[in-house]
């Protein structure tokens, strides 16, 4: 007899209010609806159940307004996986188990893809995987040498070996504008899934050198011998940091008709 209860997958969109710059970001409307509200319900399409998790009463507000899940955390986290991590120890309690699967959303992704959600999930078919995210192919006409875009190698089983702001791997006797004519290069998307269990044990790890070197934290999962699977999208995320980018957001909604 199989005992094994069905996986469930929990969407968790970490929010704060205060940002140096933007604040207010999760409340910013595009079109008729806060950016929050539209993250919360692009997740809902494909997910068991997602809450927003918050320090700040103005967005715990808004989203109770419009009928959606959210729970309180401390101010004191320092990145959104350590907020996430807490939203899940209070929505699970004492059941941190295998069978349940947090993804961390980007609160300032609104237009975050169902099918970008369902390649995450599709990771975890493999019961071995801990964490998952998703990575991109680096098309000709972008900048690989952008820092602010992190790349990541990847294995044959499709487990992330190393993330980095400089370009990985190197192509030794080109010139780096032949570069992506003779590699496939990937640009991680900052989508994480994990197990809840997991995701506990991960946000207790001291620093590691190499996540201090890149100031990427999933290098301190690497570097502590976590493995990291990767699904391919072909879909960019579309993260809004500035007012600016909000503007341009505005006009893809009006393009769009949403």
């Amino acid at each position: 007899m199989n005992n094994r209860t069905e996986v469930t997958f929990t969407g968790i969109i970490p929010a704060r209010y205060a940002s140096s710059r933007f604040p207010g970001k999760p409340l910013a409307m595009i079109g008729n609806k806060s950016m929050i509200e539209r993250v919360f319900t692009q997740a809902s399409m494909v997910l068991t159940e997602v809450y927003v998790a918050t320090d700040d009463e103005r967005i715990y507000n808004a989203v109770t307004a419009f009928g959606g899940k959210v729970v309180m955390t401390s101010p004191q986290h320092r990145s959104g996986t350590d907020r996430c991590a807490e939203a899940s120890s209070l929505i699970f309690n004492d059941r941190m188990n295998d069978d349940a699967i947090v993804f961390n959303i980007q609160g300032d992704e609104p237009f975050i893809m169902p099918e970008q959600l369902t390649a995450l999930k599709e990771c975890f078919s493999d019961p071995s995987v801990e964490i998952a995210t998703l990575v991109r192919e680096v098309g000709p006409e972008e900048d690989l040498f952008n820092p602010n875009h992190p790349k990541v190698v990847l294995s044959k089983m499709m487990d992330a070996m190393f993330f980095s702001r400089s370009v990985i791997p190197y192509v030794r006797d080109s010139e780096k504008n032949e570069w992506i004519k003779k590699h496939r290069f990937y640009k991680h998307i900052g989508l994480y899934g994990y197990r809840a269990s997991t995701l506990s044990k991960i946000t207790l790890l001291p620093q590691s050198s190499l996540e201090i070197a890149e100031s990427l934290e999933q290098n301190r999962w690497l570097e502590n011998g976590y493995k990291i699977r990767a699904a391919i999208t072909p879909w960019e995320s579309i993260g809004i940091d500035t007012p600016e980018d909000l503007e341009k957001a505005k006009r893809l909604i009006q393009d769009r008709s949403l």
